[in-house]
């Protein structure tokens, strides 16, 4: 292979080297003792050298030098493991360059001009090996070349795609392509002789959106600080929307200082994108919303087949996602019919005989004796072996697992054949603390122990049994467990509201969050044990708000409740640091206290902070806040006429957030909120996005006339007290319909009228009129609106960084701006194209900072010391480039500087330094240029052998004088 020109010594290199072939100018070596027959001595040395070194050190057998006639330094620019790899790179530069070598005069150029070329094929491998991932090669290397031609960035910044369209500057459109790379988008325009480029970096953009004019019938709009551009007459509009959606948000997740957003392994190494990889990858993301995945799930095969559904006594058609510990089916149309199984709960996937009514069967039987018919399976034979690999993996770690749990039961309790005493690891004081806290935790849940102390507890009861013979009946039809289906009975089932007495076990059901029980077993105790004593700041914060939640339920009066809701915080505080607690978790984790055993509320939690609301918990909210900027576009696309009427929908919005960081619990009644509770752990987020809709809808006409945003929130408040405080009454002793649904012969409509409260009419409601909005609809507005989100908090840490630093410093506001720009661009550079090295000190040097008393906004931006001297050239008031000792005075500079030592300088150090340089007096400047020839600026380790290095200064005067007052 060809490689990037490296300097030999030749006198040395003849010494491990045999020479086979040579030239004037090349030389094609072997390594001393390959292939020799003979046990020549210096041979077998070179050859044990190579075999003891790893196979990171080891040298290829074979390699080709540049040679200059004259010279002792070579050049290593070709090697290979087999002679004829090396042969063909000796015959091409034979044939292609030896004779344009013999016409150079000077000789020096001979050795610059093949170094080059060999940098060039080294690319031209590279653009190879990258076009050979794409559907159409050649097309894609002849673009990439255009790429590298016209704009000029570095190598390893790497192109994902390209699309040909127009921009629009007024109302001329330029014909040319729009390059999509891993950090810009550029687009290059030649028409009539004019040239018209420009490079855009996914760092600037702050909107992205599709818009329609009289003369675009439909166009792309990105929209940056400085001005905006329109993109249109793509061949497939939806897919370029849609890819540059994904690299501004991957881009800004990865480049701004997103606490809290994690991204794929695949995207953060942005070498290995490709549009095929941002194809899997969105897929992916609407697989785990749809199904509440782990956030760690990896979708593994996606194929087309039916499923027999015995509830409808057919095959329904649709999708199978296979995952690394799920198998997912869902319906053609989103939420008819859904179905997922757990590979836990998984016996055997094998296949059956093929008929012409059932082609290519697949039987899945699951712990349950129950059985999943899947048909209609392309390559077949290939995905039950994919499924039982993983299988067995999986059943191997459980088995594993329990080993080593019957292991540490068997240490706590010692056989009784033995008579003399031995450590066992545990006190029985440690032993019995242990088991008290594990009944503890696996008590019944708190609604169990305070029901009868709530008023109304027992005027529901004849409604509460209703509901629990429909769903008796369900589950007889549907099955019971996370493996049934879900279709649209269960989804009235739940709007009805489900029974105080299953509504546990459901929550675990719908989340899934049973099957992360099942897998880690004792984990919540243990968690809870290292939790215990330790005091921090999210320790601090939940024991500000315990007090806080649910106040006026008795099972939050009591030392009991409170215990446990301390303990489900405090553990999930210790498992995920990264969030730890934030606010509204507290009246999530005492609800699912209510209903479900203390780790199952844990586990629950988890579900919600982690899979079901992604990105909601966290410093700045973020999750929450994009889904807000979604909301305001779902109202103006749903709700134009109250769009229309209220231009400004952020107020809205502001009520509305609320809604969604609490499932509507701080806003409804306790009654009715748990309702909505009910829907959110069968819908997911969408099930608030429709709820909200149909909130704003009931009271389009008030809030269309509301003059302020008081008066909004008084109208939405009154009419959310309303809905939850008009409860049903209690039903006949005998309802109408009772008799059949009971006997199995019933159906959701032969409940009595009684039974629906105003909730559940407003949460029908909200299904008739929003349901067509599906899951993947939001996940594309989340992936745009995320963009505007990020770079909304990116305008507030300017905002509160500039006005942190102006106290301090004289420089004009407009003019500090412009140096934080300045300074956050060489940041992004950095990011950009910089290796995994610096990266790796970025990182363990954000959390240096993370223990340091700096504020989050003095240490939002920092600068190493290459960066800090490639901005020193800019902007010191001297010649940078004619000074001699511009490099010496630079690195103290930094040293003087970076007062922590952690070898980073800050925004505010920077910019004090440079309001130093440019507005203070005289003598503060002179003091500044002193300080750099002493110690910490002047260090020993400086390798400079300037005469700054050892500054002359007089010893027979004083440094300072101190002159007499007059």
């Amino acid at each position: 292979m060809w490689l990037n020109p490296e300097e030999v010594l030749l006198k040395n290199a003849l010494k491990l080297w045999v020479t086979e072939r040579s030239n004037d100018f090349f030389l094609l070596q072997r390594r001393r003792g390959h292939g020799e027959s003979t046990g020549k001595i210096t041979g077998l040395l070179v050859g044990a050298l190579d075999t003891v070194l790893d196979s990171n050190a080891r040298v290829t057998p074979f390699r080709i030098l540049l040679q200059v006639p004259g010279s002792q330094i070579s050049w290593v620019i070709a090697s290979g493991a087999a002679i004829e790899e090396v042969n063909k790179h000796w015959d091409w530069l034979v044939h292609n360059l030896l004779h344009s070598l013999s016409v150079f005069e000077n000789k020096e150029d001979v050795a610059s001009f093949v170094r080059g070329k060999v940098k060039g094929l080294i690319a031209e491998e590279v653009r190879g090996r990258q076009a050979a991932q794409e559907e159409d090669p050649e097309k894609f290397r002849e673009a990439l070349l255009k790429f590298e031609l016209h704009f000029g960035l570095p190598s390893s910044e790497k192109l994902v795609t390209y699309y040909s369209c127009c921009c629009w500057k007024g109302r001329v459109p330029r014909q040319g392509f729009l390059y999509l790379s891993i950090n810009h988008m550029a687009f290059y325009s030649f028409l009539l002789g004019k040239e018209v480029k420009f490079v855009i970096p996914w760092a600037d953009v702050t909107r992205l959106e599709r818009v329609s004019t009289g003369l675009m019938t439909e166009a792309i709009r990105v929209s940056t600080r400085q001005r905006q551009r329109e993109f249109s007459m793509f061949l497939n509009l939806d897919e370029a929307f849609g890819v540059i959606g994904q690299l501004a948000d991957i881009a800004l997740r990865r480049l701004l200082d997103s606490e809290g957003l994690e991204l794929d392994r695949v995207l953060q190494q942005p070498t290995r994108i490709t549009k095929r990889i941002l194809e899997e990858q969105a897929l992916r993301e609407y697989v785990l919303a749809l199904f509440r995945l782990p956030r760690g799930e990896q979708l593994h095969e996606v194929v087309s087949c039916s499923v027999w559904t015995p509830h409808a006594r057919c095959h329904t058609a649709g999708t199978l996602y296979t995952t690394d510990s799920y198998l997912c089916f869902s319906s053609r149309e989103e939420g008819n019919c859904i179905l997922l199984i757990p590979l836990s709960e998984v016996l055997s996937i094998e296949k059956a005989e093929s008929t012409s009514l059932l082609p290519n069967p697949v039987i899945v039987s699951i712990r349950t004796k129950k059985a999943f018919q899947l048909i209609e399976l392309q390559d077949r034979d290939e995905l039950v072996e994919s499924l039982n690999s993983r299988l067995r993996t999986l059943h191997w770690k459980q088995s594993m697992f329990r080993g080593k749990r019957e292991g540490r039961r068997s240490l706590r309790s010692p056989t009784p054949y033995y008579t003399f005493y031995y450590d066992t690891g545990y006190s029985d004081e440690e032993e019995k603390e242990e088991q008290v806290l594990r009944n503890t935790v696996n008590s019944e849940a708190l609604m169990t122990a305070f029901h009868q102390n709530q008023p109304g507890a027992n005027g529901n009861k004849s409604m509460e049994q209703v509901k629990e013979r429909l769903w008796d009946d369900h589950f007889s039809e549907f099955g019971r467990g996370v493996h049934m289906f879900r279709t649209e009975k269960i989804q009235r089932l739940v709007a009805m509201g489900i029974p105080e007495s299953l509504r546990g076990e459901l929550w675990m059901t719908l989340s899934d969050a049973s099957s992360e029980l099942e897998s880690h077993q004792c984990y919540y105790t243990c968690l809870v044990q290292k939790s215990m004593g330790h005091s921090n700041l999210a320790t601090e914060e939940i024991e500000r708000d315990l007090h806080r939640s649910l106040p006026d339920h008795p099972a939050f009066q009591n030392p009991t409740g409170i215990a446990a809701l301390r303990r489900v915080l405090t553990a999930y505080a210790h498992r995920n640091p990264k969030i730890g607690y934030c606010q509204s978790m507290n009246i999530l984790a005492s609800v699912l206290l209510l209903y479900a055993k203390e780790e199952e509320a844990f586990w629950l939690l988890v579900a919600v902070c982690e899979r079901m609301l992604p990105d909601y918990f966290n410093r700045r909210v973020i999750g929450a806040q994009v889904d807000q900027s979604v909301f305001e576009e779902l109202i103006r696309e749903r709700l134009p006429e109250l769009a229309e009427h209220v231009p400004d929908l952020s107020s809205l919005s502001s009520v509305s957030l609320s809604w969604f960081l609490t499932l509507f619990l701080s806003v409804l009644p306790f009654h009715s909120a748990v309702c909505v509770v009910d829907c959110f752990f069968f819908h997911g987020i969408k099930a608030i996005f429709q709820l909200g809709l149909a909130v704003l809808e009931a009271n389009a006409a008030q809030l269309s006339a509301s003059t302020d945003d008081g008066q909004a929130l008084m109208i939405l408040t009154s009419f959310l007290d309303q809905v939850g405080s008009e409860e049903s009454s209690s039903p006949p002793s005998s309802p109408p319909g009772a008799q059949e649904s009971g006997s199995g012969g019933g159906d959701i409509t032969d409940i009595p009228a009684v039974v629906h409260t105003n909730i559940t009419d407003l949460i029908n409601e909200s299904y008739e009129k929003f349901g067509d909005l599906t899951v993947r609809q939001i996940e594309r507005l989340r992936c745009r609106h995320r963009v505007q989100v990020l770079q909304a908090h990116e305008d507030t840490t300017k905002e509160n960084a500039l006005r942190l630093v102006a106290p301090d410093v004289s420089i004009p506001p407009e003019n500090l701006a412009d140096v934080y720009d300045l300074f956050k661009t060489e940041h992004l550079i950095s990011l950009y194209w910089g290796d995994s090295a610096s990266a790796a000190a970025a990182e363990a040097a954000a959390w240096h900072y993370s223990d340091s008393g700096r504020s989050y906004m003095e240490r939002q931006y920092r600068l190493d010391r290459p960066q800090f001297k490639s901005l020193y050239g800019l902007l010191v008031p001297w010649p940078g480039g004619s000074n001699q000792h511009t490099d010496t005075v630079a690195n103290r500079t930094f040293t003087l500087l970076d007062q922590d030592c952690d070898n980073l300088v800050t925004f505010r150090e920077f910019a004090v330094w440079l309001d130093t340089l440019y507005c203070e007096e005289l003598n503060e400047k002179v003091r500044l240029l002193y300080r750099l020839h002493i110690p910490p600026a002047l260090t020993e380790s400086e390798d400079d052998p300037a005469v700054m290095k050892s500054p002359l200064l007089s010893t027979n005067r004083p440094l300072h004088v101190n002159l007499p007052s007059v």
